[in-house]
């Protein structure tokens, strides 16, 4: 009996029902109600996104919150340390999967792609796809990526989401709902999509050229 990767499931399994009774429990629209508040005070502003940074994993809220707020409270002065924010919350998940989560045929397939694509690419590629930060956050610790490459490449990779929270905040006259789902404009989207296939398309070109290799050995050999 694999101990090691009963171990992994039953961790992973817990911080996942964790996470769900968080979303179900706390809600953003808690913030929400009190951004008026927090933004009449620059410093209570910062001491409010900290901690929300510090326990946005359990409750899984988008991180794009934090910028949407910061955009509020602070205009574009807030760039900085949303993109912070925004870069350290996302610590805890990936050094969990880190941790628990390099078992089987997925950390085997994420190992092979960070070796060949590089890991700061590679999080900045996965970054720049329109996908929940958390689960990038996950999959770049299950394959295996140095902390310091994630970190530099979770920063690079957000700078595009963050910046659209800020100008979505900024230009808000309350925070909402509506104003987090307003910080993803789809042109962006599609631009920052092609630029995250610009940077895997030479892993992609190498990998088909290696696999024609291959195959047109072996059909010699056969012959």
């Amino acid at each position: 009996m694999d101990w090691s990767r009963l171990r992994a499931r039953g961790v992973a399994g817990a911080a996942l029902a964790i996470v769900a009774v968080g979303a179900l429990v706390v809600s953003p629209d808690a913030v929400f109600a009190r951004a008026s508040w927090l933004a009449a005070d620059p410093v209570r502003l910062v001491a409010a996104a900290i901690v929300l940074a510090a326990v946005r994993p359990l409750v899984a809220w988008p991180t794009t919150l934090l910028a949407v707020l910061l955009g509020f409270g602070l205009g574009l002065w807030g760039f900085p340390l949303a993109l912070a924010l925004v870069t350290l919350t996302s610590v805890p998940p990936f050094l969990l999967a880190r941790r628990y989560g390099r078992v089987g045929a997925a950390a085997a397939a994420g190992e092979a792609f960070v070796e060949r694509t590089g890991d700061v690419r590679s999080v900045v590629a996965s970054r720049f796809v329109p996908a929940p930060s958390d689960v990038v956050s996950v999959a770049a610790g299950v394959a295996g990526v140095s902390l310091p490459a994630f970190l530099l490449g979770t920063a690079i990779g957000e700078i595009p989401w963050v910046i659209l929270g800020i100008l979505a905040g900024a230009s808000a006259e309350r925070v909402t709902a509506a104003a987090v789902a307003g910080a993803i404009d789809l042109r962006v989207v599609a631009i920052v999509g092609f630029a995250a296939l610009a940077l895997l398309a030479p892993t992609a070109y190498g990998w088909y050229a290696e696999r024609s290799r291959t195959s047109g050995a072996s059909g010699l050999e056969g012959e």
